[in-house]
C-alpha cells in the first residue's frame, strides 16, 4: 500500500524524532513540517526582526488572504469567505452570537449530546442569557442512533418556525462519525434556520465543498490534521450570501469599515473582515500558511481518499485482531459516513491508553468514558505505521500488560 501511496514522500516533510513511535494522534494535534521552523525563523529574522512596526502594511491583511489559502485547498470556499483568527471557541461565540441575532424571534437553539464540549457548554451560556429553549438531542443512550451520527430524519422532529440555528459538528470527535452536511443545511433552510458546522475533527481529512453544499456557517481549529501547531489560529467560514445580514457580538476595530479613522460609531466592514475582531497572530499565521500550502500540493482529494483506505484497514486490523480481545467499534463502516478517525471502546480504555504510551510506543488519546481515538494523518502516516499501530495494541491486550498502570499525573489525555 505504502508503494503505491501518491502521499506516501509527504512524511519525509514533517520533524519525526523518534522512527519507533507509532503516532496515532493526528486527530488532536499533528506533527510539525519541517518547512514551518524555516518559515517562523524567516519571520523573525528578515520582516519582524528588520521592518518592525512598518511590517504591518504587509501584515495587516494576512487573517484573510491565508483565509482564503484554506478556504481554496482545505474547504472548498471561493476567496472571501474565511478568517484565519482567534480561537475555535472565539469563532464559534461569533457566529452563534450572529445567528441569533440575525434571527431575532426564534427562541430555540439545537445541538446534540455528544458534540464537543466547548460547544455544549458556550451554548449553555447564550441560552441562560438570552432566556432560549436549548434543545440536545440525545445521540449517546440512543440505540436508534448509530454512532452519534445525526441524520436529517433524527433532526426533522426537533425542527419548527421557532429555531433560530442548529450547530452539530461535521466528523463526531469522539466516535468519527460524519454528518450530511448538505442534507442537513438543506432542511434546516426549510424552516428558516441557520446551521453552524464545526468541522474541526475534519478539515485536512475530509474532502469537504462549503460553496458547493450551500453551507451557512462554519468553524473549526487548523492544528489537527492541519499540521499549524498547539494553539494555533483558528478559522472561521461565512458565506457570501449571508455576509451582509449577520453582525458578531464583539465589534473589533479590525471589523471598522474605515479602520483606521478610529471613528466614535462602530460601522461594519461589508466583507469577510467584518467578522474579525483585532489583530491577528502573525506568527501563527505563517504556521497554517505553511501547512495548508502542503495540503493544497497533496490535493484534498488524495488526502480524503488515503484516510478512507487507512481507516478501512484499521477497521479490518479491529475485526481481526482487536474485536475477539473485547474491543468494539464506535465508527461507522461505511466509508461515507466516517472521517479520519476510528473510536475503539473497550472497558479498561483509560488503562490501554496510557500503557500504549508507557509501554507500547503507540501514541493515541482516550477520551471518556471508555474510547481509544486512533487517526491515520494522511500527510504524516504511512499506512505501515498505522499497521505496526494496531499489531501493538493487540499485542499489549493480550499480554494482560496494561493491567494496572496508572495514569503518569497528566491531566491531558
Amino acid at each position: 500500500m505504502d508503494e503505491v501511496d501518491p502521499l506516501l514522500s509527504f512524511k519525509e516533510e514533517f520533524v519525526i524524532s523518534d522512527p519507533d513511535v507509532c503516532y496515532l494522534d493526528g486527530n488532536s494535534l499533528g506533527r510539525l513540517p519541517k518547512k514551518t521552523k524555516l518559515a517562523i525563523n524567516d519571520f523573525l529574522e528578515n520582516e519582524w526582526g528588520t521592518k518592525i512596526v512598518a511590517g504591518w502594511n504587509d501584515w495587516i491583511d494576512e487573517a484573510q488572504t491565508v483565509g482564503n489559502l484554506v478556504g481554496e485547498v482545505a474547504l472548498g470556499a471561493k476567496s472571501g469567505q474565511v478568517l484565519v483568527c482567534d480561537t475555535t471557541s472565539v469563532n464559534f461565540y461569533q457566529l452563534c452570537g450572529a445567528a441569533l441575532k440575525a434571527r431575532p424571534n426564534r427562541k430555540k437553539i439545537i445541538t446534540d449530546a455528544a458534540n464537543f464540549p466547548t460547544d455544549r457548554y458556550i451554548l449553555q451560556g447564550l441560552a441562560d442569557r438570552h432566556d432560549l429553549d436549548l434543545v440536545v438531542i440525545d445521540n449517546e443512550n440512543n440505540p436508534e442512533i448509530e454512532c452519534e451520527r445525526i441524520t436529517p430524519e433524527i433532526l426533522e422532529k426537533y425542527l419548527d418556525e421557532n429555531v433560530a440555528f442548529i450547530t452539530l459538528e461535521v466528523i463526531q470527535y469522539r466516535s468519527g462519525a460524519r454528518n450530511p452536511i448538505k442534507e442537513i443545511t438543506d432542511l434546516a433552510r426549510k424552516y428558516g434556520a441557520l446551521v453552524i458546522w464545526d468541522a474541526a475533527h475534519a478539515i485536512g481529512s475530509v474532502d469537504l465543498q462549503f460553496d458547493q453544499d450551500e453551507v451557512d456557517l462554519a468553524i473549526g481549529c487548523t492544528y489537527k490534521y492541519g499540521n499549524s501547531g498547539p494553539g494555533a489560529p483558528a478559522w472561521l467560514y461565512v458565506s457570501k450570501k449571508i455576509q451582509n445580514e449577520l453582525q458578531v457580538p464583539i465589534q473589533g476595530w479590525f471589523a471598522q469599515r474605515d479602520q483606521f479613522a478610529m471613528g466614535p460609531i462602530f460601522e461594519k466592514s461589508q466583507d469577510i473582515r467584518g467578522f474579525q475582531i483585532a489583530s491577528p497572530s502573525i506568527l501563527g499565521l505563517r504556521c497554517v500558511k505553511t501547512a495548508f500550502e502542503m495540503i493544497g500540493q497533496a490535493g484534498i482529494k488524495n488526502i480524503a481518499a488515503k484516510a478512507g483506505i487507512g481507516t478501512q484497514m484499521g477497521i479490518v486490523l479491529f475485526e481481526n485482531w482487536l474485536q475477539p480481545l473485547g474491543f468494539s467499534l464506535n465508527t461507522p463502516r461505511d466509508p461515507n459516513h466516517r472521517g479520519g478517525h476510528l473510536s475503539l471502546v473497550h472497558e479498561d480504555a483509560k488503562e490501554i491508553a496510557v500503557a500504549m504510551r508507557e509501554i507500547s510506543r503507540v501514541i493515541p488519546d482516550y477520551r471518556a468514558p471508555n474510547s481509544i481515538r486512533v487517526a491515520i494523518s494522511p500527510l504524516a502516516t504511512s499506512y505501515l505505521e498505522f499497521w505496526d499501530g494496531f499489531k501493538r495494541i493487540q499485542e499489549l491486550v493480550a499480554s494482560k500488560k496494561y493491567q494496572g498502570i496508572s495514569a503518569t499525573g497528566t491531566r491531558v489525555t
